[in-house]
Formats: structure tokens, sequence, C-alpha cells
């Protein structure tokens, strides 16, 4: 997992050194269409930019924001169009092999049943769930404005508040460089670590559920 997780790591920095406010923009977007692109890792990683002064951090937020409503828009049109029974065979047939699971979609229905629309702007500042939930504000075929409206709003403050994080990270990092020589490692070794618990988080939760609906058949 540690050496899969270093190579979605180099995509996202490579992406965004590269692309800068556009490649975060398609990070956040990726990640919002239900692919694990941990946006734990893309806007922290664009607030360190922003520390060592190559980024502004207003711009690193809006265009993270806008990434979040593209790839939720392509979300809520797939639970929209395709609906429950497609998409969960889809998951089923190839999620395993980008660590989508089945328990991630049965946890956004859950939430989205039992709070209604205004999840769409709380889960935005949750992990896991706020990636999944637009696919059943689609299947229930949500008004888009509404939705795109509390998509926006809650991922500003996602994308802001995961920037700040990378910012103040940088910043701290820039002032006891002359300290330590091994500034580079203590980077990778922060994010790496980031991204580890998240993927290591959508196991152990897959494992669980998978263990529950085991026991539901015996």
């Amino acid at each position: 997992m540690t050496s899969f997780f270093i190579l979605i790591k180099k995509f996202i920095e490579i992406m965004i050194l590269k692309f800068g406010y556009l490649g975060i923009m398609l990070a956040m977007a990726i990640e919002s269409a239900c692919i694990p692109l941990p946006s734990e890792v893309i806007m922290p990683f664009s607030g360190f930019l922003v520390a060592l002064g190559k980024l502004n951090f207003w711009l690193v937020t809006l265009f993270g924001a806008i990434g979040c409503l593209l790839g939720s828009t392509l979300a809520w049109w797939l639970g929209k169009n395709f609906g429950e029974d497609f998409i969960r065979r889809l998951i089923r047939q190839w999620g395993k092999f980008i660590f989508i699971f089945e328990y991630e979609l049965d946890e956004a229905i859950c939430w989205f049943n039992k709070y209604g629309e205004r999840i769409i702007f709380t889960s935005r500042l949750l992990p896991v769930v706020r990636t999944f939930i637009s696919l059943p504000a689609g299947m229930v075929e949500m008004n888009y404005f509404r939705f795109a409206l509390y998509t926006i709003i809650g991922s500003l403050i996602w994308s802001a508040a995961l920037g700040f994080i990378g910012f103040k990270l940088g910043k701290n990092w820039q002032t006891v460089e002359k300290y330590f020589h091994q500034f580079d490692f203590l980077l990778i070794l922060v994010f790496l670590s980031m991204g580890v618990f998240y993927f290591y988080h959508k196991i152990k939760r897959y494992r669980h559920w998978k263990q529950l609906k085991k026991n539901e058949k015996i």
C-alpha cells in the first residue's frame, strides 16, 4: 500500500508543480468524482507551495473548490442517469483496483437518507463520505442548483482549511530549515503519512463492512 501511495503522491506533486492552479483543479475534480486521489494530500501540498511563494492562497482555495464542484457534478450526473444498481455493479467489478469500495456508497446513501439535502454541505467537511455523497444526490434527482451551491460553499471551506495546514507547515519548515538538513525527507514523511492513513482507513472500513455482510448471511 505504501508503494501505491508513493505513486499517487508523486502524481499529485507533478500535476500541481507542472500545471499550477489548473493542476489543483484537475486533482480535486478527480477526487470528487469518486476516484481516491486524496484531497488530504492535494490541498496541503498546494498550501505548502503558497508558503514557498509559488502560489496564491486564495487562488489555491478557489481552484480547489471549483475542482470539487466539477468532479461532484460528474458523480451527481452518473447517479441521476445510471442509478444505484449500475453504480453498484461498476464498483463490485472494478472498484477494488482503484480502492473504491461498496461500503462507501452504502454510507453515502445512509447519510443522505438520514440528513437530507443539507448533508451535501456538511459532508464536504468530512473525509471519505464527501467523495461519494454526490452519487445519492443524483440518484434522488436533487435540484442541481442547490446541489452546486451546497457543494461549492462546503468545498471552499474544506480547501481553505487543508491549504492553510500546508501553508503553516511550510512556514514552520522554512523557519527550521537551517537546523534540519533533512528538509526533503521531512516533507515526504508528513505527506506520505497523511496518504497512508487515508488508504489504511479505507481498507480497514472495507474489511469491517465485509465482515458485517458475511455475518448477515450466516
